[in-house]
């Protein structure tokens, strides 16, 4: 009897912890340590790149910076152990914890530094805007943009096809304002693009900042309905798994794909009665009412493209 307790006493208490309470490090009296800037450091430049030490059993780290006034200018999270973020002229304060699904370490003890406006370029970086990094389209036209920097007098742009190895498929060399819109005649390709930013004046240039996007105008091809077979029986409440496949497009570039499921209870879909978007080919749902139902799926690209539908299936709820 008395074994019996014991094991009643170790599942309630086991109860009382969330799963990940019981799987994740207990890191409250961790510590993040940071590497720099730190003891009043000056930078001169427009950026400061910002590091700390890793702690283990951590997921993401929360880095906060504040202006001396304390007026937080930042607050994120980040998988990294570093981050580069663009400040004016000014003097700064920050601090860092490390983050798991159950715990927070202390932050770190808080650090200042100053940044100070350099007049040598090569000192200095493009901030890229837009398109952001490893961003998707369909479009005949995209539009690049950066943060002007005060002390350049222009911008030198580069536009390279990384599916051919790189190749340079557009350069302009003196553009003034922070802004290009790139046409079809140089985006005619299906491929993944890099594209390069630098400030240049009499006396000094900054390095290439560089960011990729990808051109995909191909569409998904048609998913198939996989599971349940056609015609399947099913109960009130009973947790049906739902499954498809799909073959890869024979574009250049195969962009992620996300799925929509929809159900409806006619085959022609004229009233669509659930619908839901989901990253994998699988999706698992219940019924409580009795009746003919049908599903199907479409696919849909991070360029947006759309494919055709799937063949709809009918289920039947008993």
């Amino acid at each position: 009897m008395k074994k019996i307790n014991r094991v009643s006493l170790i599942a309630i208490a086991l109860l009382l912890f969330s799963c990940d309470d019981i799987l994740e490090k207990n890191i409250i009296n961790d510590m993040v340590e940071l590497i720099s800037p730190i003891n009043f450091k000056e930078t001169e430049s427009n950026v400061v790149i910002f590091k700390w030490n890793s702690l283990t059993k951590v997921n993401k780290y929360r880095i906060q910076i504040f202006k001396v006034d304390k007026i937080k200018i930042l607050d994120t999270l980040i998988t990294k152990t570093n981050l580069t973020y663009p400040l004016p002229q000014g003097e700064y304060q920050w601090r860092v914890r490390g983050e798991n699904f159950a715990y927070q370490s202390s932050y770190s003890i808080q650090a200042d530094f100053s940044v100070i406006e350099s007049t040598d370029l090569s000192k200095q970086q493009v901030i890229l805007k837009s398109p952001a990094d490893n961003y998707y389209t369909k479009s005949s036209t995209l539009t690049c943009s950066w943060t002007a920097l005060t002390l350049a007098d222009y911008y030198k742009f580069e536009l390279l096809n990384m599916t051919n190895g790189e190749t340079v498929v557009f350069q302009d060399t003196n553009i003034i304002n922070p802004t290009l819109i790139i046409n079809n005649t140089n985006l005619s390709a299906e491929a993944k693009y890099k594209w390069k930013v630098k400030g240049v004046n009499g006396t000094s240039e900054t390095l290439f900042s560089t960011s990729t996007f990808s051109v995909d105008r191909t569409s998904p091809n048609q998913p198939s309905n996989t599971l349940p077979a056609q015609n399947a029986s099913f109960t009130i409440n009973q947790s049906i798994n739902f499954s498809w496949s799909i073959l890869a497009d024979i574009g250049a570039i195969q962009s992620p794909i996300s799925y929509t499921i929809e159900f409806s209870n006619d085959v022609n879909f004229t009233t669509i009665i659930q619908k839901n978007i989901v990253s994998t080919a699988t999706f698992e749902k219940s019924f409580t009412l009795i009746g003919n139902y049908y599903w199907r799926i479409k696919a849909t690209d991070l360029a947006e493209n759309v494919s055709i539908y799937s063949t709809p299936f009918k289920f039947i709820i008993k």
